[in-house]
């Protein structure tokens, strides 16, 4: 699969989203982004209930760990993250739901 060049500039995020789902097209990778963001709710929670702030530090390394090796193992992509940080984080939340809710398919 060959990298899929990113536009230049978006002025919203419903112009944004349709290219993130465009750079997520690979299920494995999908699948990977919603296991991270399990795993980054379920630190949230256990961080809560321990009393514990400290562990909500894991939170970058949950999440975006299991997004990228889903870009770079499997998308041959590079992340939307290093050029679009917030919409990215946005969009990352919305598929989640959007998978949750069967919207999109993990396959």
């Amino acid at each position: 699969m060959s990298r899929k060049k990113q536009q230049q500039r978006f002025e919203s995020f419903k112009e944004f989203y349709p290219f993130y789902l465009s750079q997520h097209e690979n299920g494995t990778c999908r699948a990977l982004h919603f296991i991270g963001s399990w795993v980054v709710l379920g630190v949230i929670i256990v961080s809560i209930l321990m009393g514990n702030p400290w562990l909500l530090l894991s939170i970058p390394l949950a999440g975006y760990g299991f997004a990228w090796i889903g870009h770079f193992a499997f998308e041959k992509n590079k992340p939307a993250t290093f050029t679009y940080p917030w919409y990215s984080f946005m969009g990352d939340w919305v598929m989640f739901w959007q998978i949750l809710t069967g919207k999109i398919r993990l396959n």
